[in-house]
């Protein structure tokens, strides 16, 4: 019967050849080296940026970071240069640059961290299970402005102000 434990990297790599052992040990210094720079590079962008940013390589003095989106992206444009600055000093010397690109699989990586942290997502500012309102005052001032409104807005903003005082819930609509 074949022994399915697992096993250390260590122990598979001593079973290879010389040749085939070089390459994977390379292949694993290099994983551990772009960790250990995603550990650091983390370290230093700000807190809400984290979760959507990841070292993707290095190479040539230009380090690759993706990001969920173009949102994300121009977010982390604006820390681009106290990035570098910061990693030049600290642990990356030959950097010349840092390149920014979008990986749309970050996006449900960075959700899953935000939920596993208890934290509202971006765009979500309400709790769940509360639904924002419209006050009676504002349903009172959208009514009053509707009157004075040509006939296909007049409808729509008459709609709107019956939900005045109601949950935004499409499910309480007349219409």
């Amino acid at each position: 019967m074949r022994d399915s434990r697992p096993q250390s990297i260590d122990i598979l790599l001593g079973s290879l050849t010389t040749p085939e052992r070089d390459s994977l040990l390379h292949i694993q210094q290099r994983a551990v080296a772009l960790l250990k720079l995603n550990r650091a590079v983390a370290g230093i962008l700000p807190a809400p940026l984290q979760p959507w940013c990841r070292v993707a390589n290095f190479r040539q003095g230009v380090l690759i970071i993706e990001t969920a989106n173009a949102s994300w992206m121009m977010r982390l444009r604006y820390e681009q240069s106290t990035l570098l600055s910061a990693l030049r000093a600290q642990i990356l010397p030959s950097l010349s640059s840092i390149d920014i690109r979008i990986n749309p699989t970050l996006a449900t990586k960075g959700h899953q961290i935000m939920q596993n942290r208890g934290e509202p997502l971006p765009g979500e500012g309400n709790s769940e299970g509360q639904k924002r309102k419209l006050s009676r005052q504002s349903g009172e001032a959208i009514r009053h402005l509707a009157a004075r409104s040509p006939e296909k807005l007049k409808k729509m903003l008459e709609r709107l102000a019956r939900l005045a005082g109601e949950g935004a819930d499409p499910a309480n609509r007349n219409d």
